[in-house]
């Protein structure tokens, strides 16, 4: 279509999560406890692991990273989508829609390739322990995290730019929460088919990436682990990947039904809960998976509070 034919937006309005006014004020009260619980969980993950010298290894830097993005993806949505639940405006700038998708998308992807980093990070720590600390020394995992956020930051670019540019001709009503393709693509007149090849194929190269590198890297740890003669041994091996295939299934899994399911079967209320379900149960969630067993964190944690940090 001719750029000339197209209305100029200066706003989106979200049609948010329900318009049963009924239930919005319960639904506030759950979510503001949900991201605030998940909000004070990352940043306490990170201060722990900054603020204990023994928690200064790869695993626990890359865990760290884990956490600063999902504070960052969760923040750059749920406290606008809080604000939407209670106020009569729930409109958002077009240029404001834009930043919230590119610091969304270059998060959200971050993550999915730290997850693959990390998977990694612990076949090197069990297929050789003693030569752990050489093999990812400092400087291989800060190239590593960079080379994570650079891929993120050029995903998020190219969809941006992409979508950003589309011609909106109708209504400018976005029934979702937050700026999402899915929603975006329903609201343009122009043929979507470039913005679709690039989700397939920019993104779907990520997800394979990251899939890939994870599968093999467990098959690789497999392998040292049936070498270990001691049960204890290979239990102690597999416990500590435990919490990162825990976090690997919970992440793709829903990215994967998110992005890559028939466009037969797409729904915008099943669209919404998912989208809740990674935008802010997810990053509560991670945290708590990568805590709750680990020694490590809860000595940590104790040495803090006998230092009355918190």
């Amino acid at each position: 279509m001719d750029r000339g034919n197209c209305s100029a937006l200066n706003e989106f309005i979200f049609l948010g999560i329900t318009g049963n006014r009924d239930i919005k004020v319960s639904l506030f009260s759950v979510f503001l406890l949900v991201y605030l619980f998940g909000l004070l969980e990352n940043l306490g993950m990170m201060t722990v692991i900054m603020a204990d010298p023994h928690l200064h290894t790869p695993m626990y830097f890359f865990l760290s990273h884990l956490a600063l993005c999902d504070l960052c993806y969760s923040t750059a949505i749920g406290p606008k989508m809080l604000v939407d639940l209670v106020a009569q405006s729930r409109t958002i700038s077009f240029l404001g829609c834009a930043l919230q998708f590119l610091t969304f998308c270059i998060f959200a992807d971050s993550e999915c390739l730290l997850l693959a980093v990390m998977a990694f990070d612990r076949y090197k720590a069990i297929s050789s322990p003693l030569q752990y600390t050489a093999h990812m020394s400092s400087r291989l995992c800060s190239l590593l995290v960079v080379g994570v956020y650079l891929v993120g930051l050029a995903d998020a670019l190219i969809h941006t730019t992409l979508a950003f540019r589309l011609c909106f001709c109708g209504s400018n009503e976005i029934n979702h929460f937050f700026c999402d393709l899915p929603p975006l693509f329903l609201l343009s007149c122009s043929d979507i088919e470039v913005n679709e090849l690039a989700l397939f194929t920019v993104f779907g190269f990520i997800e394979l990436g990251t899939i890939s590198g994870v599968l093999v890297s467990y098959c690789y740890i497999i392998l040292s682990v049936i070498k270990i003669r001691s049960a204890e041994g290979r239990f102690k091996a597999f416990s500590t990947c435990a919490s990162h295939l825990t976090a690997v299934a919970i992440f793709q899994g829903t990215m994967l039904f998110m992005y890559f399911r028939p466009s037969s079967s797409y729904s915008l209320d099943q669209d919404k809960m998912t989208s809740l379900f990674y935008t802010l149960v997810i990053p509560m969630l991670n945290p708590l998976i990568y805590s709750l067993g680990n020694k490590d964190v809860k000595e940590a944690l104790q040495k803090l509070r006998n230092k009355n940090w918190f």
